[in-house]
């Protein structure tokens, strides 16, 4: 019994749970703003897990693809492929089931829109990101985060059959978060990039041009945030929590900046609270406003 639940675990381990966390945060919260409320609970339910199953394919392949360079660094070296636990045919099978799976659900229980919408952002992730930018250029997380973006848009289709100003506000805000976030953590993470020769900003650039690099993109994205309200497309309880959440994620920016491995794991840390807290602040403006 062990041995099967060792299995599954590993199976769950390609999908990146705690990624998956965090799309479906997204996700959940653009349904709830579509709806100005609570939407329909078999529509939820059924679009957290087609979410759920659309994630676990596109992180299974990306395991699989980059079996070779996960073998060498440290951080990633335990997953179940290249530790041998799990065969890389085998892998591609599962993601292949969950794939068609989501779509099919999506399409026929949700709505066509959020099934392609879905589709197109695990497109993009397997063949944009982890086949082509990512060990192309430094600005593979850049280019690349529009793919985690997506989720949000899914949500608001889901609902609405359409996609809204929110969903695009949010979409703009994910894409922009994505660089300080990642690169944070790359900072502590520096040398396993640069053995496995993926051109990640610190190995290649230096840690000071990603720090500076990293203030740049936290003051574009609290700039955005901001703008959502004189735009008419947030109210002004978003703009209260988006103007505190965003002076506390330049503070630790310019700390990040100014300091050394344990300020960036900080403002990786942080960056996690800010998207959840600012989801929250647009889900309650939503409702209320």
């Amino acid at each position: 019994m062990s041995v099967a639940i060792a299995r599954v675990n590993d199976y769950v381990a390609l999908g990146k749970p705690r990624i998956i966390v965090l799309l479906l945060i997204t996700t959940a919260a653009a349904m709830v703003m579509a709806a100005r409320g609570m939407p329909p609970l078999h529509t939820l339910v059924v679009t957290l897990v087609a979410g759920a199953l659309a994630s676990a394919c596109a992180g299974t392949l990306n395991c699989v693809y980059d079996a070779d360079v996960d073998a060498i660094m440290g951080r990633t070296r335990n997953r179940p492929i290249p530790a041998g636990r799990i065969e890389p045919r085998n892998a591609v099978i599962f993601a292949a089931c969950c794939g068609i799976l989501s779509f099919v659900t999506f399409y026929w229980l949700v709505n066509p829109l959020s099934a392609w919408l879905s589709l197109a952002g695990n497109a993009y992730y397997v063949a944009i990101y982890t086949m082509w930018l990512k060990r192309l250029t430094p600005l593979n997380i850049v280019i690349g985060g529009a793919a985690g973006a997506v989720p949000p848009l899914v949500g608001w289709a889901a609902v609405t059959n359409s996609i809204g100003g929110p969903a695009l506000g949010l979409f703009a805000l994910i894409f922009l978060w994505t660089p300080p976030h990642f690169w944070s953590l790359a900072l502590t993470t520096e040398t396993d990039y640069e053995k496995a020769r993926i051109p990640m900003l610190p190995n290649v650039s230096g840690e000071e041009r990603t720090k500076r690099e990293i203030v740049y993109y936290t003051l574009l994205l609290v700039a955005a945030s901001l703008a959502l309200y004189p735009l008419h497309v947030m109210g002004a309880i978003y703009l209260g929590g988006a103007a505190l959440l965003g002076a506390i994620f330049i503070v630790e920016a310019v700390r990040t900046w100014r300091g050394s491995a344990p300020a960036a794991r900080a403002l990786f840390r942080y960056s996690l609270l800010y998207l959840a807290l600012m989801c929250a602040f647009m889900v309650v403006d939503r409702i209320l406003a």
